[in-house]
């Protein structure tokens, strides 16, 4: 299914820094509930992803990608603010979307 430039410019994917990172029991699958700066404009956001399978040093102020525009989405008693792009690898997990050099955060993507 194709989509047009004006559906892809809907979706805000922008990029922020993974400052904390927190076991989170309640989801259904082995997720981490994280706390992502996306800069001075728009702040800090919560996720609850399925990123265990890294180190929570290895996450900890690391830039990722991240929808912002997203209706939040309540996973147990929390909400998850923020869809923290990643791709599958081989063994099906998550595998972070991230900017390949330092770019400032809160920028877009295009």
């Amino acid at each position: 299914m194709q989509i047009s430039i004006s559906d892809f410019e809907k979706i805000d994917i922008r990029v922020g820094k993974i400052i904390e990172i927190e076991d989170y029991p309640e989801a259904r699958k082995p997720s981490y509930l994280l706390k992502v700066d996306f800069g001075p404009v728009i702040g800090i956001k919560q996720s609850i992803g399925q990123f265990t399978h890294y180190s929570k040093d290895e996450l900890r102020g690391r830039l990722i990608a991240g929808v912002i525009n997203l209706p939040p989405l309540k996973i147990g008693s929390k909400f998850s603010e923020v869809l923290v792009l990643g791709f599958p690898d081989e063994k099906g997990r998550a595998i972070l979307v991230i900017p390949e050099k330092d770019v400032p955060l809160g920028g877009k993507i295009y």
